[in-house]
């Protein structure tokens, strides 16, 4: 347990560093905003392609997601077994985000946001090994990576469910939207797979790969405080 303590000590002025940067980033929060809002809002019908479009860049500017998927190929180097635990993880959100959207399943954008913040705090520690040594316990990192998919997707549903979307077209143009998010997860999974098939062919890695995963895990902690924070000062207002 005192190795855990020492890392985090030493680790600290970067975590510092980061929870500055990740409150700056979270407080412009990515979502459906902006002239992307008011297209969709004013184009009522099917529009596939705009839909496709605002799949994809929520995905790839989506902070969060990219920081468990991160998380989650950390430690995976056969393509099999990444291929698996993104399918799992892409099997969840798609389930929660066409049910949600269609079945007008609301959940507190707030608190969702929150408990994927917290899925990021935990794989963070899964790949620090946290549980099995604190715990003694490991739980299954499949049917995690599938559980924290769903939240995802409710994370991505809550986004569109904002916007008060028309009934027509409505299907397709979310059908179209998921199929934009898994084209984004796509690239950003293939810039992700590049960036550590390089970084593990160094000799930093073995001492990189701990420090990186605190400070995801703070970054996790941090969008978890600035969700909650947000769903306090909602309820205040």
């Amino acid at each position: 347990m005192s190795r855990y303590f020492t890392l985090l000590r030493r680790c600290a002025p970067v975590a510092a560093a980061l929870c500055t940067l990740t409150l700056a980033t979270a407080a412009a929060a990515h979502g459906v905003a902006g002239k992307d809002a008011e297209f969709i809002q004013s184009n009522p019908g099917p529009q596939l392609l705009p839909f496709l479009y605002l799949g994809a860049k929520h995905m790839v500017t989506g902070y969060d997601h990219l920081l468990f998927l991160a998380g989650v190929i950390f430690f995976l180097y056969r393509l099999r077994e990444v291929a698996l635990y993104v399918t799992l993880f892409s099997l969840g959100h798609s389930i929660t985000l066409l049910s949600g959207v269609l079945a007008q399943v609301h959940v507190n954008p707030y608190l969702v946001d929150a408990v994927i913040g917290l899925s990021v705090v935990y794989k963070a520690l899964d790949n620090l090994g946290a549980y099995r040594t604190l715990m003694g316990v490991q739980p299954s990192p499949k049917l995690m990576v599938l559980f924290f998919g769903l939240v995802h997707g409710f994370g991505l549903a809550a986004k569109l469910q904002d916007l008060k979307l028309s009934k027509d077209g409505l299907v397709p143009n979310i059908v179209a939207f998921n199929v934009g998010v898994e084209l984004g997860q796509m690239l950003a999974l293939a810039a992700i797979l590049a960036f550590f098939a390089w970084w593990r062919s160094t000799a930093t890695f073995r001492q990189g790969a701990v420090l990186a995963n605190v400070l995801i895990m703070t970054a996790g902690f941090v969008l978890m405080g600035h969700q909650i924070a947000g769903y306090l000062w909602a309820g205040e207002s």
